[in-house]
């Protein structure tokens, strides 16, 4: 939480550095940044998670906290856009390999399923704390100092968090008896993932997550600097808002969840994002002044609420859809595919805002997030049984696996909590 508050800090001082050195091409400049961002978690993550294993967890963690300090403290004497790039590159390349380990942490130190849901929504308030009291403390700090020292209390941080883990209990994994090759370990988490028809439908929610998580953080700055003429201390204000909306899904949805399945939670979520993204694109493209500061205010924070619905029960289905080995390679690919959603966001916030205006950004991201709402039930059906009746056909009657299985005239028969693994490497029709 206190690395996040950091890094809460440094996205509002890197929109104004953005600002600073771009003027009104801000978004175009964020968005490159972010989408650099994108591409060191999409092609990092899966990469460390193949070694992680191999070290200790604890000491990796202090690591990557320890190299984000370290670049976070460069960024204040940035003076060139390349600059940017190339320590958010770096930046971001430890972030990807800090941040699934640390989620795979979570249900081995949770086992029970209502505390792992209470723990996500904490999680999730985590996380919106760097989009509700990291801007809001930016706005103090920015009415008495220059922008620049709010990377210092980003590297704090980074700092106090690798203080923290230092002190905690990290279980570690125990290692897979069998050998695979560094393919094979690199890229299993990205074939369970694909193979399991919920998580492909959480990977279509992810993409209208980042469709409007994008316009939010790329184009705030410029929407409140350049079309709404408002200060600096205003862009703090509209990210609290998006991040106040996130924080109040995320402590309902702990008791939602006991109550309803994971599915229609997250297409009401998905709902939330979508028809206030194309609610804004006609409007600021057909009655541009009535759109303001307060309507800007207000679908912000309904975009927070969204945001966080989908957010906050995909830990469920991850744990849900794997096994305790697979689990960190699982929560991997889910970084870095759903980040690879926001790859193709980013830039496109940037450069359609630059290039055609706010309205054209908003229907352009619009449309995308209608696009991973429409797909999301189509690839993830309604009826998603946790333990699926199945056969085998390859296995011999005394394998461990098929013990008290049922011998039909197809193969061995039984009934399990379902996910994809050696023994079950398609899913059942």
């Amino acid at each position: 939480m206190i690395a996040l508050g950091g890094t809460g800090l440094a996205t509002v001082a890197l929109g104004l550095l953005a600002y600073e050195l771009a003027g009104a091409n801000a978004g175009a400049v964020l968005g490159t940044a972010l989408a650099i961002k994108m591409i060191a978690y999409v092609g990092i993550a899966p990469v460390a998670n193949a070694f992680v294993d191999r070290v200790p967890r604890r000491a990796f963690l202090v690591a990557m906290d320890a190299i984000r300090a370290a670049i976070a403290v460069m960024l204040p004497f940035v003076d060139q856009v390349w600059q940017i790039y190339v320590l958010i590159f770096l930046l971001q390349s430890a972030s990807a390999g800090f941040t699934p380990t640390f989620q795979a942490v979570i249900p081995d130190v949770l086992p029970d399923e209502k505390e792992y849901t209470k723990a996500l929504s904490l999680s999730r308030l985590a996380y919106d704390l760097e989009n509700l009291l990291s801007p809001t403390i930016a706005a103090a700090l920015l009415a008495v100092m220059n922008f620049h020292w709010l990377f210092a209390g980003t590297a704090v941080g980074f700092a106090a968090s690798a203080l923290l883990v230092v002190s905690t209990r990290v279980p570690q994994p125990q290692p897979l008896k069998e050998h695979r090759g560094i393919y094979e370990r690199t890229t299993r988490g990205s074939r369970i993932y694909l193979a399991t028809p919920r998580l492909r439908g959480l990977l279509a929610l992810s993409l209208c997550v980042a469709s409007a998580g994008a316009m939010v953080i790329v184009n705030t700055v410029v929407y409140v600097q350049s079309v709404l003429g408002r200060p600096e201390k205003d862009v703090a204000v509209a990210l609290a808002l998006f991040g106040g909306g996130s924080m109040v899904a995320a402590l309902l949805l702990p008791r939602i969840l006991d109550r309803l399945r994971d599915r229609p939670v997250m297409m009401t979520g998905g709902i939330l994002l979508a028809a206030p993204m194309l609610a804004m694109g006609v409007a600021t493209f057909l009655f541009p002044d009535a759109v303001g500061w307060a309507e800007l205010l207000a679908v912000w924070f309904v975009l927070g609420v969204g945001y966080s619905t989908v957010m906050t029960p995909s830990g469920r289905l991850l744990r849900r859809s794997s096994g305790q080995s697979d689990r960190p390679a699982l929560f991997a690919a889910q970084f870095a595919l759903s980040h690879a959603c926001w790859l193709i966001a980013y830039p496109m916030a940037g450069w359609f805002g630059a290039r055609f205006g706010m309205p054209i950004a908003f229907l352009g991201l619009g449309m995308m997030t209608t696009v991973g709402l429409i797909a999301a039930p189509l690839l993830w059906p309604s009826r998603d049984p946790e333990i699926i009746t199945h056969v085998h056909e390859d296995l011999p009657a005394d394998h461990p696996h098929v013990h008290g299985a049922t011998a039909t005239a197809n193969g061995l028969r039984h009934s399990h909590a379902y996910v994809i693994d050696d023994f079950h490497p398609h899913w059942p029709t």
